[in-house]
């Protein structure tokens, strides 16, 4: 098994979300490790928050699980059943199709980094639970659509 160079991983900045839904994610930092040794059935991340910063607006997956773990720093779980601190050692997961709208926000005023875990579905539609947002995805095409079924 390839030892990871992180140094090599590409960091990745881009929220892909149309307009103002992207302001909230502003800072937000991923660490692509599992693209560095060629993954393709699951995606792995080191995330970083800096204060005041979410990891996505608040969504779910028909087709993809995640999973996290918290590496460093405080981060804010919101989810359908309400909010719940996570701190280093704290994990979470979603499975997918759970209908349950999730996000993380760092209200703290320190940097927070955790590590996230995916599946890379070739298929996969996401809902975006408190904006007027949908993703369509379908290999390397991304469809950003209002819940109409309106392309932004």
């Amino acid at each position: 098994m390839p030892k990871v160079d992180i140094a090599k991983a590409a960091i990745d900045r881009d929220t892909r979300y149309p307009g103002a839904l992207a302001d909230p994610l502003k800072g937000r930092e991923k660490c692509k490790l599992g693209d560095v040794i060629g993954l393709t059935q699951f995606g792995v991340n080191i995330a970083t928050l800096p204060p005041g910063v979410w990891s996505s607006q608040r969504h779910w997956h028909a087709n993809e699980d995640e999973f996290i773990y918290v590496l460093e720093g405080e981060i804010v779980l919101v989810e359908d059943g309400g909010e719940v601190v996570l701190k280093p050692g704290d994990a979470a997961g979603f499975k997918a199709s759970s209908g349950n709208g999730h996000c993380l926000i760092n209200r703290s005023g320190k940097v927070a980094r955790y590590l996230e875990v995916g599946t890379r579905s070739p298929k996969d539609k996401v809902t975006y639970s408190d904006v007027d947002m949908m993703l369509e995805r379908d290999g390397s095409v991304r469809r950003y659509l209002h819940k109409s079924g309106e392309p932004y």
